[in-house]
């Protein structure tokens, strides 16, 4: 099983989690870097399939356009420049080599970008071929290996474009857990000091939309019912907090259809914001079908 993905049409990451980082025993993971390609060799690599040559100083002079650093101009005597479509097709090119010397050893391996998982059965064997492609990527490609991302471990250790994988017999994909701490830090800086509950889910709905569009097709959508969950607590407790005072939160609750008696208790009651979230009072008014009329997107959807 070998394949390489990233950067080109068709080429998914989700594409990469279902066609096949299943397995068992060890990974290598070498990761590269891109501020130190030599410009020398990934020319070269260029050159093989492009003929023209004012499309190869073209190219040439993006390599070596410089930075701009406060206003300043800093030449680039090697790496190529982020942000741009062009940077990860041109780490593609550059990687091609390793992808036809793992496939040449007959290794089972997944790259995506500079991104690169080689599967062996044993940690020994995991050690022993993530120091010959170090070797590899260092000697014939003058790459530098980022010593920090690079590692050999279980798949169920290690994550991968952000997914990971279950513990037990049956492997099943599940996000990782860096990954769900991105996801809560970024909901709470989407959802705080906004002035209206609807336009708080409205900054909310663009991103979790697309969220769910690289997540949404875990096999553990326990956890995305959780994450659900979460929210709509987060978004109860944001509420409860604009509303500030009991005689304001009487009112709201009453509106909200909730009897006189119960909305009293509640609205009198010493907790705080996040615990009276979970209050069943405060859940009775703002149902989950309440944020679903706003526009709150589910995550976790029939076909993930």
């Amino acid at each position: 099983m070998s394949a390489t993905w990233g950067a080109r049409c068709g080429k998914s990451a989700r594409r990469v989690l279902r066609g096949g980082t299943g397995t068992r025993g060890y990974h290598s993971r070498p990761v590269s870097t891109h501020h130190r390609v030599n410009h020398d060799i990934l020319m070269s690599r260029i050159a093989r399939k492009v003929t023209d040559k004012r499309l190869l100083k073209l190219i040439r002079a993006y390599l070596t356009a410089g930075v701009m650093e406060n206003g300043l101009v800093s030449p680039t005597d090697e790496g190529t420049p982020q942000g741009g479509p062009l940077s990860p097709f041109l780490s593609n090119i550059m990687l091609d080599d390793l992808d036809k010397e793992l496939e040449r050893r007959g290794h089972s391996f997944v790259r995506y970008a500079d991104d690169c998982n080689i599967y062996v059965k044993t940690e020994r064997a995991g050690q022993r071929v993530m120091e010959s492609v170090k070797s590899f990527l260092t000697k014939k490609l003058k790459l530098k290996v980022n010593e920090k991302k690079s590692a050999v471990g279980r798949p169920q250790e290690r994550k991968f474009l952000g997914f990971s994988f279950t513990e037990g017999k049956e492997l099943k994909r599940r996000i990782a857990p860096a990954a769900l701490k991105r996801f809560k830090t970024q909901v709470r800086e989407l959802t705080e000091k906004v002035p209206s509950i609807h336009q708080t889910v409205k900054n909310l709905a663009k991103y979790l939309t697309g969220w769910r569009g690289y997540f949404g097709f875990i096999q553990t959508p326990r956890v995305l019912e959780n994450l659900e969950a979460w929210i709509r607590r987060r978004l109860r407790s944001i509420i409860w907090r604009q509303w500030k005072r009991g005689k304001a939160r009487y009112k709201g609750l009453r509106k909200r259809g909730i009897p006189h008696y119960q909305a009293a208790v509640a609205a009198g009651a010493p907790k705080g914001p996040w615990h009276m979230a979970r209050h069943a009072t405060v859940q009775r008014a703002f149902p989950n079908a309440y944020f679903d009329s706003l526009g709150l997107p589910r995550l976790v959807t029939r076909n993930a």
